[in-house]
């Protein structure tokens, strides 16, 4: 088998995601054969660093030895069982250990199978919890600029208008409410002032507001100041607003902290995990929601309060296993502080490209750092021509848009991330 068999067989079959598929009359499509760490292996033994954690999932790196070892024990245990009227050792340590790292005050844990999916849970979790307080508020308000997923109601509560123009005669009623405009405490404070004043016109039909704290991933890495964070979360209690952090990309180590919420020391009222949440092993998600919430559904069946939404692979034992196994490595091995050098590393190397002429602005947060193209017309693709200058190099760089961002797995050694950030240098440099 080589590249170019296995690329012949591939676009017969296969529709790519977030792929407009003519593309690849041109663009070159990577068979990978292998992975080892933070590098990809293609059928003809070229390599490739991976810099974005593979959508942002892969946190340890590619076939772990450990992780590899959990789910392999496990397999021979159990592999699945329905999670309605059954349960296994795997989720309900998964779920002990979630409840005791995740803010105080969240003690419930609810799974399916992605972000998207689990984004879902939380928003039909939040007005069915209102309904069961004989409130009708059926509004979602989510921040400009904002991506939560593609499935219709993750979708609803976005705001990345590539992905939502669309569909917008299928999606549930949201507002949208400014997003700080940049990364000053004075920013988070007028935003915040902005969605009060929304608050007090309209919360008696808002049931959450949903955000991403910290970095709003797929807007481009737009980050803010923790202070938005503290002033919606007392906003969100005044008004009897639920507050939905998604923290499918930035939990689990990406923000700096383990989860971004921490940073401001609030406790949301849905905490919705996924990706790192497996080391970016297999599909896994979770919503961690209060006591308060869950006993809103507590009672006898025939009031009809439960809150009837499933996914076949609901707390799947081999996911559950990999989720454990990356927790297990967070405990032995002091991964916040040696990601806290490795951000000071990549901070240090993003300070070169201020000096590019057609770089607008650098920013970075904990474990991801983001570099703002200027002068050019999103029909240039700019973002592709970074992608495929860094696939001639070895490193697998995926702009959004005029975007360039950097998000390795945590394992990424010193000369590593010097030959990614000096690739991507190098490719918007020739750009210019």
């Amino acid at each position: 088998m080589n590249n170019e068999e296995l690329k012949k067989r591939d676009l017969a079959v296969l529709w790519h995601p977030c792929t407009q598929m003519k593309d690849h009359e041109t663009l070159p499509l990577i068979p990978i054969k292998k992975a080892h760490g933070v590098y990809l292996e293609d059928f003809d033994g070229n390599l490739y660093i991976d810099a974005i954690s593979s959508w942002w999932v892969n946190i340890f790196g590619h076939t772990n030895s450990y992780i590899n070892k959990k789910i392999k024990e496990q397999l021979d245990t159990l592999e699945h069982v329905i999670l309605a009227g059954f349960t296994h050792e795997q989720v309900v340590r998964l779920s002990e250990r979630l409840v005791k790292l995740t803010p105080k005050g969240l003690e419930k844990c609810f799974y399916a199978d992605n972000g998207s999916s689990a984004v879902e849970v939380a928003l039909k979790m939040s007005f069915h919890a209102h309904k069961n307080n004989l409130k009708e508020k059926n509004i979602f308000v989510s921040l400009k600029n904002s991506y939560h997923g593609e499935t219709i109601g993750a979708l609803s509560v976005g705001d990345v208008e590539l992905y939502k123009e669309t569909y917008k005669p299928l999606l549930i009623q949201s507002i949208q409410t400014p997003v700080p405009q940049d990364m000053s405490i004075e920013a988070a404070r007028e935003a915040a002032s902005e969605f009060e004043k929304l608050c007090e016109k309209r919360a008696t039909e808002i049931s959450a507001i949903i955000l991403e704290p910290l970095i709003q991933g797929a807007g481009y890495m737009h980050m803010y100041h923790k202070e938005f964070l503290t002033l919606v979360r007392e906003i969100c209690s005044r008004y009897d607003i639920h507050l939905i952090a998604d923290e499918v990309m930035v939990g689990f180590g990406r923000s700096g902290e383990m989860f971004a919420c921490s940073s401001a020391n609030i406790t949301p009222d849905f905490l919705v995990l996924s990706k790192g949440l497996t080391g970016g092993y297999l599909p896994l998600s979770v919503v961690l929601t209060t006591d308060e919430i869950y006993a809103s559904f507590y009672c006898d069946y025939s009031e009809n309060r439960a809150f009837l939404h499933s996914h076949s692979y609901t707390g799947n034992a081999l996911a559950c296993a990999a989720a454990n196994a990356t927790l297990d490595i967070f405990e032995d091995e002091n991964v916040i502080e040696k990601n806290k050098e490795t951000a000071k590393q990549m901070q240090e190397e993003l300070l070169k490209f201020k000096a590019l002429k057609n770089v607008l602005s650098t920013r970075q947060t904990g474990m991801v750092c983001a570099v703002e193209l200027k002068g050019y017309d999103p029909k240039e693709r700019i973002g592709l021509k970074v992608y495929e200058y860094g696939l001639k190099k070895g490193v697998l760089l995926r702009p959004l848009g005029h975007v360039v961002y950097f998000m390795p797995p945590y394992i990424i050694s010193k000369d590593e991330i010097k030959k990614i950030m000096q690739v991507a240098y190098e490719a918007i440099q020739s750009l210019s």
